[in-house]
């Protein structure tokens, strides 16, 4: 594929991944900084930030409805109308939670609109990831897909990035009464500006090269009278156990990304620390623009060692990494503070980086969008979605953070179980071989593949 083509689908994916990261992780710093205060009002401080991560878990309940729905249709009428769609759900969704009224204003109205919107978030977001991470691994060359692909990935901590300088900015140039009282509407509605960017971009790619050819082949098996199945059915019966590996593989990655970011705010203002809120996200800030740099790389090195070993090296990493990352937390010192969660997301990259072109790999194409979605999706609705809460609630029942390194030690045997059990997928095809054999059923004979 020509290098301009791969550069507008890879700067497009990228472009409107960032936004939908945006506006999720933005929720995720706000649950953690603020939305204890003005939508649960009445509770104790740390009960506050229960309730508000619990709203914050909510949006994962979603996803696997996304992915569900989304990967259909995706897998059915292509990956780039289903991107537009994601996009104007979540942006228009975070718009809206920044004009939402608080709890002083209209009571417990307030939480459960919030909670509905998060809901609509969680919908795009679990239909988003695929769709992106698609698009540039069927458009790439197959000898760097690995590197192609980890671009839609680095969109995330692009978000993160800036979420957290948003936050910071409103954080350090207004008092804590007046971001409290409307500072933190702000990057909610700037996010009406962004969508408004983000479709520009996505409505002018093309629709990926395979998927196309896939839906060729599709229509002249139907003029033949050969009926596929629906892609849930096709990839619960013929891909169960790349969707079980997928899930398995997701779940260290997700759960220490979101104790290094989303936990590592509300324990870095916790008076076992005592930083700042404006420190702790600058620290966060500068960790993520690292994590973004880094994440094409371990993709890059995915293409030359494999997607497994470079997956098993983050996730032995993170769980090393995990037992002196909050002692680095308590010294309070900022640049210790940064240099701990800049070293946790370097190594979660080693994972994430080679994520994308792993995950779609293991599928076939017209079942791809359902099973990386799936896979990804109904993992983060048990590890991503209750990590933070998880982490609160151990640190609330022990008064200490070695529950927390034993949490994340588990997940991450859990997910090295899943990575021995796979096959290493870098040199599988997308377009044909053992993965990209699309089951069928003849009306007259029954199966033909």
């Amino acid at each position: 594929m020509e290098r301009p083509k791969i550069l507008r689908v890879v700067t497009a994916s990228v472009i409107g991944t960032m936004i939908e990261w945006y506006d999720f992780f933005l929720y995720a710093s706000a649950a953690a900084l603020v939305f204890n205060k003005v939508f649960f009002a009445d509770s104790d401080p740390l009960t506050g930030t229960l309730l508000s991560f619990l709203t914050y878990a909510v949006g994962f309940a979603a996803r696997p409805i996304g992915a569900l729905v989304f990967g259909h249709f995706g897998d059915r009428i292509g990956r780039k109308k289903l991107l537009v769609l994601s996009l104007v759900l979540m942006g228009g969704a975070t718009f809206l939670i920044g004009c939402l009224p608080t709890y002083s204003t209209i009571g417990s109205t307030a939480p459960l609109l919030l909670t509905a919107l998060r809901l609509v978030q969680g919908f795009a977001l679990g239909g988003e990831w695929g769709g992106a991470i698609l698009l540039v691994a069927e458009h790439g060359s197959p000898e760097r897909r690995g590197f192609w692909a980890s671009w839609p990935q680095a969109g995330a901590p692009a978000g993160n990035l800036l979420a957290a300088a948003m936050l910071a900015l409103m954080t350090s140039t207004l008092s804590d009464a007046a971001f409290a009282s409307w500072g933190w509407r702000i990057p909610f509605l700037f996010s009406g500006v962004l969508v408004i960017v983000g479709l520009w971009i996505r409505l002018n790619v093309s629709e990926s090269p395979t998927f196309q050819e896939a839906l060729v082949r599709a229509e002249e098996r139907k003029a033949a009278r050969q009926v596929e199945q629906p892609p849930l059915v096709a990839v619960v019966r013929h891909h169960w156990r790349d969707l079980l590996v997928a899930m398995g593989a997701r779940v260290a990655e997700n759960i220490s990304f979101y104790v290094f970011t989303t936990f590592a705010l509300v324990y870095c203002s916790s008076s076992a620390v005592g930083l700042d809120k404006s420190t702790a996200l600058n620290a966060l800030l500068i960790a993520s623009a690292v994590h973004f740099c880094v994440i094409p790389v371990w993709g890059a090195v995915s293409d030359r060692l494999g997607r497994r070993p470079v997956y098993l090296i983050g996730a032995v990493g993170v769980g090393l990494w995990a037992i002196g990352f909050f002692g680095l937390l308590r010294t309070g010192n900022p640049v210790v503070v940064t240099l701990a969660i800049t070293v946790g997301l370097t190594l979660h990259g080693a994972m994430y980086g080679p994520q994308a072109a792993f995950f779609s790999e293991l599928f076939a194409t017209r079942m791809r969008y359902s099973g990386a979605s799936i896979g990804a999706q109904f993992a983060s609705l048990v590890a991503g979605a209750p990590a933070p809460l998880i982490a609160t609630a151990l640190l609330s029942a022990y008064n200490s953070t070695v529950p927390i390194v034993v949490y994340v030690g588990v997940a991450v045997v859990i997910t090295a179980v899943a990575l021995l059990a796979a096959k290493e997928t870098r040199h599988r095809s997308l377009v044909d071989g053992h993965a990209l054999t699309d089951p069928v059923r003849d009306v007259a004979s029954g199966p033909v593949a």
